[in-house]
């Protein structure tokens, strides 16, 4: 009895540790447009994200017990900080550079549906019609948020960008799906150090030339705030939560949480008055919601 106490505590926490993870990404959409491109262009970003972060990541892991890696287990490690850190940062990235801020997070209204068949192909997560429905609820849902009154540009000349996005979209949802074993096997922290050491290595031949142009001397004080918020809370706070929620739910429900990304974004733009509050914004956040309470409930049903 206690043991099922403890374990249903941890699913509370788990599904609060996305719900926070997705507000710290919903507010970076805000205070990460100031860094570029005046003082930091997107490479030099993915170069301190990931430089920062593996070192954080390693100081913490070592005030933890040492957890010995399994054979085999050091390549999927590999795997995972190439999909989930070095492609998904850098296609991002550049990706946003050749389309517009609403077409990327149109494609990215995508994720939660890519892992949800990832998940059932990969490590035969079931898909139930709650989940099923739960999911295009919240895709509908996020594709009315960020699309309803802004202009939408599928033409030949964001093609590439477009593409970039959604590759960008393809590796961190199969990133999300192939980590979720290994979650299984050892702690949070002992996952993503190593997966964020991997994912620094392979993006440092694409970005560490970037750096030396830096022009640190230029940088005012609330820059160097905002650039601490990208890597401290959005990157290593919010992965490791994100891995959190990982280890004690579905791929399905813990990818499903980046629907409240725009839903946060689109809050603090009606609190800051720089949009207004209407009806299509209201009835984005009830499909939303509504998907995450369905995706709930199909995990709830499944354990009784």
């Amino acid at each position: 009895m206690q043991k099922i106490e403890a374990t249903n505590l941890k699913k509370k926490q788990a599904h609060l540790a996305l719900l926070i993870s997705g507000l710290f990404f919903g507010i970076n959409y805000w205070i990460a447009k100031a860094l570029m491109p005046d003082y930091f262009n997107p490479l030099q970003i993915v170069f301190l994200r990931s430089f920062v972060t593996v070192i954080l990541f390693w100081i913490v892991k070592q005030f933890l017990p040492y957890e010995k890696l399994a054979r085999g287990d050091l390549f999927k490690l590999a795997i995972c900080g190439l999909t989930g850190i070095s492609i998904n940062q850098l296609f991002f990235f550049k990706g946003l550079s050749f389309t517009t801020p609403v077409n990327a997070a149109i494609i990215h209204s995508t994720s939660p549906i890519l892992v949800m068949l990832f998940a059932s192909f990969m490590i035969k997560e079931r898909i139930t019609w709650i989940k099923a429905l739960g999911v295009v609820l919240g895709g509908f849902g996020a594709f009315l948020l960020v699309s309803s009154g802004k202009r939408i540009d599928f033409s030949i000349d964001t093609t590439l960008g477009n593409a970039f996005i959604f590759l960008n979209i393809i590796s961190y949802s199969f990133y999300l799906v192939f980590a979720k074993p290994l979650m299984k096997k050892y702690k949070p922290v002992t996952v993503m150090s190593w997966v964020f050491l991997f994912g620094f290595l392979f993006v440092i031949p694409f970005s560490a030339s970037s750096v030396p142009e830096i022009r640190w001397e230029m940088i005012p004080t609330e820059i160097w705030f905002s650039l601490a918020y990208v890597i401290v809370v959005t990157t290593f706070i919010t992965y490791l939560l994100t891995i959190f929620g990982l280890q004690h739910l579905s791929a399905t429900t813990t990818g499903y949480y980046i629907y409240i990304q725009p839903v946060v974004a689109s809050l603090i733009a009606i609190a800051s008055a720089k949009e207004s509050l209407e009806l299509y914004k209201i009835i984005a956040a009830m499909l939303i919601f509504s998907g995450i309470f369905l995706v709930i409930k199909d995990f709830n049903l499944k354990r009784t």
